[in-house]
């Protein structure tokens, strides 16, 4: 897969994103705290998002916190909708991004369903998470990875389709080069 660097939020940080990936704000509306990007043969996303700091919540609970409350928007707290299976801490050696008081990656499951339909996806969520306080913010990045695609879901049509899927080591690639270029992105 070839990796392209490409600017965030107007430049104020880059990073590695599969060079297929069809940057979504140019289809429709995108709120101005995220990036998000598709996967242009699969139901695969990535997602880089600008998020309030959690100050109350310690830094090795944070990225599970930020895990189940995607699963609250994505209505999948219910039992057995949603399992962490994995947390591991990105030490300062393994990013680019410098400014950050600690880096985590999260690894877990999702049932969801995408435009409020009944059918509900198993989606496997690799989620990487940056910590900034000294900006009030946490960057919050996000690899949504389709495993069972329910045959009534929109995104059936997508399943036949799984050419060059992208990875968790693309994943892992855009957390590792994910750089800040200008702090005044965060106010």
């Amino acid at each position: 897969m070839t990796l392209s660097t490409r600017p965030l939020f107007g430049g104020a940080l880059s990073a590695a994103i599969p060079s297929s990936a069809t940057d979504i704000s140019d289809l429709r509306e995108i709120p101005d705290n995220q990036e998000v990007f598709a996967h242009p043969h699969t139901d695969q996303s990535l997602i880089v998002e600008l998020v309030e700091y959690q100050g109350q919540v310690e830094d090795q609970d944070a990225a599970k916190y930020h895990f189940e409350d995607i699963a609250s928007s994505n209505k999948a707290l219910a039992a057995g909708a949603f399992e962490v299976t994995n947390v591991v801490p990105l030490s300062k050696s393994e990013v680019s991004l410098s400014d950050c008081s600690t880096a985590w990656m999260l690894t877990g499951t999702q049932c969801v369903s995408k435009f409020n339909e009944e059918a509900r996806n198993m989606v496997t969520l690799h989620l990487g998470l940056f910590r900034l306080p000294q900006f009030s913010t946490e960057i919050l990045v996000t690899f949504n990875d389709p495993e069972r695609i329910n045959p009534e879901s929109s995104s059936a049509a997508s399943v036949e389709t799984h050419r060059e899927p992208w990875t968790v080591l693309d994943f892992q690639r855009l957390l590792q080069t994910l750089t800040l270029h200008n702090p005044g992105l965060f106010g």
